[in-house]
């Protein structure tokens, strides 16, 4: 029996069965670009596919690429594809409009697509490092997290000791 789980209702869908909990698929957020983005989308989710095994799903107004967690999403628009690059590192280039810090790990970076020629390096340079940076890193950030803290709050407290022993042999040579 061949199909899949629906992402948002968790509901199991057949294959070739109708299914919509949720209106947005990929179809319908770009059956309305003009043609030149049309071309640009298509080349832009070739090169993503290229990159190996993922997922990808429309969600909401975007259309979601991810590997553990969201490497990079698309959002159509009627002049452009709005294109967010989670990388791990701020790149600063003509092509980028904005970067934002998500998180400890992941910067945001917004770029504009108008046409299949701009889906070429470095933008696809930077979806690669994006796919491979979604592999490393954890799927529970409050893992990562929980360890770093349980690591710094030892070293804390040997600091704590070494400094009251460092103040205890000042007090004993007065």
């Amino acid at each position: 029996m061949a199909g899949r789980q629906c992402y948002h209702c968790k509901q199991w869908v057949e294959e070739g069965e109708q299914h919509d909990c949720w209106t947005t698929t990929e179809a319908a957020l770009t059956q309305d670009l003009p043609a030149d983005l049309q071309e640009a989308w298509q080349r832009l989710r070739e090169t993503a596919v290229a990159f190996g095994d993922q997922r990808i799903y429309a969600s909401h107004k975007s259309v979601m690429f991810s590997r553990k967690s969201c490497y990079f999403f698309v959002r159509p628009k009627r002049a452009f594809l709005e294109v967010c690059v989670f990388l791990g590192r701020t790149v600063r280039a003509p092509q980028v409009r904005r970067a934002d810090r998500t998180s400890k790990s992941k910067v945001a970076h917004m770029i504009q697509i108008r046409h299949r020629d701009e889906v070429e390096a470095p933008l696809t340079d930077w979806l690669r490092e994006a796919y491979e940076l979604a592999d490393g890193l954890s799927p529970n950030p409050n893992t990562a997290r929980a360890k770093s803290t349980l690591q710094s709050t030892a070293k804390q407290k040997k600091e704590k000791a070494a400094r009251r022993s460092a103040a205890a042999r000042k007090s004993k040579g007065r």
